[in-house]
């Protein structure tokens, strides 16, 4: 792992144990348990989800830096030699 792929992992553990401090489940319940834990993860990857398809058909595939976000995998469609 380089170090910008654990920043990003410390990042968001840090920003999930803050969440969970506050955290409730879509049926209103708390986060008690590694199951609910599963599931509260489960929601927010739902949201951010829906939220990236919302902001798609909004503005369309362009990520706002000039580039598809279809394309931004470092590849350009061309074959490789």
């Amino acid at each position: 792992m380089d170090t910008n792929q654990r920043q990003i992992a410390l990042s968001v553990l840090e920003a999930l144990r803050e969440d969970l401090t506050y955290a409730h489940l879509n049926n209103g319940s708390r986060v008690v348990d590694v199951a609910d834990l599963r599931q509260y993860i489960y929601e927010q990857m739902g949201r951010i989800r829906t939220n990236a398809l919302v902001l798609d058909g909004l503005y369309g595939n362009d990520n706002g830096h000039g580039q598809c976000s279809s394309k931004s995998n470092g590849h350009n469609g061309k074959a490789q030699s």
